[in-house]
């Protein structure tokens, strides 16, 4: 195969100009997102110097997710992902212009602000199956594996944009981050409005507990996605640091506000690093077991930087836990995706979605509990540790998920099919 048909192939998806608009709309999206958690956690931190608060702003945006799951996924199998994706992107908007009000009048209290993130946390419940789900509504099948990778590097890219461009901003002042977060939402409602309405098969069964549980019955007979996303929600509900990174950033490494912005910003680094070379080299074959080994290596990068007091040494480690990281969300992203029928996937991506914010808001809040009774250092190190095991235990829990092979086929069986 020529060089030139290769370079085509990775870009294959963006032969799609409804692909296009969904891919900027979800980055500009992820990054404000970002921009308003990095200014939020710094500014609270610097008030309050209380790591429950820290844990709190996981917790209040994990909680609506949870709730809701029975809701949000079936509006999005029902009423059109496009128009869910614009309805909660306008609500974060909204929420952004309230925190920007709290920070530019002097009102910065923690229980509003948190009071603001929760309702934050419900656009963020219907927003997260409703995008998710439209990637397969805007590209055909056989270039979805390669939707699937410019999909995640949009978050990555996002982890590493939002982050630097929100401690720059946070510097400046918080309602000059908080507004300029606002702003990018007006954009991003404007890109997914204008994708052209795309073909859905939509779920036209009356609402039943049967219909409504349709996504949680999917997962638990298909083992080899159960295994894989609770596989990813263990470890880092178990070895996330993000939550942390005020702490380490003004009290352990001694970098400030836009030190804490590179430190949010390097795990996006490795990331799409690794997406990079995803993309040029899909994963073919031993999906199982490469995704174990992906998660140890999470683990072990995270308990080096639990233990660095060298800000060289902990930016080397975040890049390292966001590499290890993008291998699994992709191989993920892949089975939940590719094998999921398009009239549930709402409903599996509602669930999953309480599976990621189980390992990212809920983790978060975990992580500032216990760095509140043992502090940072221990909290992100065990942590660490604890996904080293958790890749283990998982190895023996789901032995069809470690024998996985391809990841193209639907079919479970040739998917564990011998040489």
């Amino acid at each position: 195969m020529s060089s030139t048909v290769q370079d085509e192939d990775r870009f294959a998806a963006f032969r799609h100009n409804a692909f296009q608009r969904y891919f900027w709309a979800r980055f500009i999206t992820s990054s404000a997102t970002q921009i308003v958690s990095v200014a939020v956690g710094w500014q609270l931190w610097e008030q309050t110097k209380n790591a429950l608060f820290l844990g709190l702003i996981g917790l209040v945006q994990f909680l609506p997710a949870l709730l809701l799951v029975l809701i949000t996924g079936l509006a999005s199998d029902r009423l059109g992902r496009r128009r869910m994706m614009a309805s909660a992107t306008i609500l974060e908007m909204l929420c952004a212009i309230t925190i920007f009000y709290l920070a530019a009048s002097g009102n910065f209290s923690p229980w509003f602000v948190l009071s603001a993130l929760t309702v934050f946390g419900v656009a963020r419940a219907f927003y997260t199956p409703a995008s998710s789900s439209l990637v397969v509504n805007v590209v055909p099948k056989q270039d979805f594996a390669n939707a699937i990778g410019w999909v995640t590097l949009t978050w990555q890219l996002a982890m590493i944009v939002g982050p630097a461009i929100g401690g720059l901003l946070v510097w400046v002042s918080g309602p000059v981050a908080y507004g300029t977060a606002a702003v990018m939402f007006v954009i991003s409602t404007g890109l997914i409005l204008s994708i052209p309405k795309p073909n859905q098969d939509m779920e036209t069964d009356p609402t039943s507990w049967s219909t409504i549980l349709g996504g949680f019955r999917y997962i638990l007979k298909e083992k080899v996605v159960l295994g894989a996303i609770s596989l990813d929600m263990f470890a880092v509900l178990l070895g996330g640091a993000v939550a942390l990174l005020p702490i380490y950033a003004s009290d352990i490494l001694h970098v400030g506000s836009i030190g804490m912005g590179l430190l949010r910003a390097a795990p996006g680094i490795g990331a799409v690093a690794m997406i990079g070379v995803l993309i040029r080299f899909p994963v073919r074959d031993h999906a199982g077991t490469i995704l174990l080994i992906s998660v140890a290596g999470f683990g072990a990068a995270t308990a080096v930087f639990g233990v660095s007091k060298l800000a060289w040494l902990s930016i080397v480690a975040l890049i390292l836990v966001g590499g290890f990281d993008m291998i699994s969300v992709y191989i993920r992203e892949i089975l939940l995706q590719l094998w999921t029928p398009d009239r549930v996937r709402g409903r599996v991506n509602a669930v999953n979605s309480i599976f990621l914010g189980a390992s990212n808001e809920l983790g978060e809040f975990r992580a500032g509990t216990m760095a509140a009774i043992y502090g940072a250092v221990f909290t992100v190190t065990a942590g660490g540790v604890a996904a080293v095991g958790v890749a283990a235990l998982w190895r023996v829990i789901f032995p069809k998920m470690s024998q996985t092979r391809k990841l193209e086929a639907p079919d479970l069986e040739k998917n564990l099919g011998q040489d």
